[in-house]
């Protein structure tokens, strides 16, 4: 499953800049305990911005792109907003970025989608 995301991934957001590599999937996916739902959903997010907006793929690196995607699937199914609440700064630890970063690429993402 984690090649074919970082397949997907590196043709959509074709970037080369902070491009998607399996080591930070990997990475990422065990430091979020990211759920192959969570993935799943991702990739059907990413698979709409594909049809929808394909400018913001542009504008994104695949890195950036697989974090945030991540994140905002994981928040839609688990966050309940009690007990598996999801924080933006746990995932920026988790992707190697602060804070503000994913609170930007959130805004970003949710506004492109």
């Amino acid at each position: 499953v984690l090649d074919i995301a970082v397949e997907l991934l590196q043709k959509v957001a074709p970037s080369p800049i902070r491009r998607l590599q399996k080591k930070y999937v990997s990475h990422v996916s065990r430091e979020a305990c990211i759920s192959p739902c969570s993935m799943m959903l991702a990739l059907v997010y990413i698979e709409r911005l594909r049809h929808r907006n394909p400018e913001y793929l542009q504008q994104i690196s695949s890195s950036d792109l697989f974090l945030i995607s991540m994140m905002v699937a994981s928040k839609y199914l688990y966050d309940e907003g009690e007990e598996e609440e999801v924080f933006n700064d746990e995932w920026g630890a988790a992707g190697k970025v602060d804070v503000q970063t994913m609170n930007t690429l959130e805004i970003n993402f949710l506004s492109a989608i």
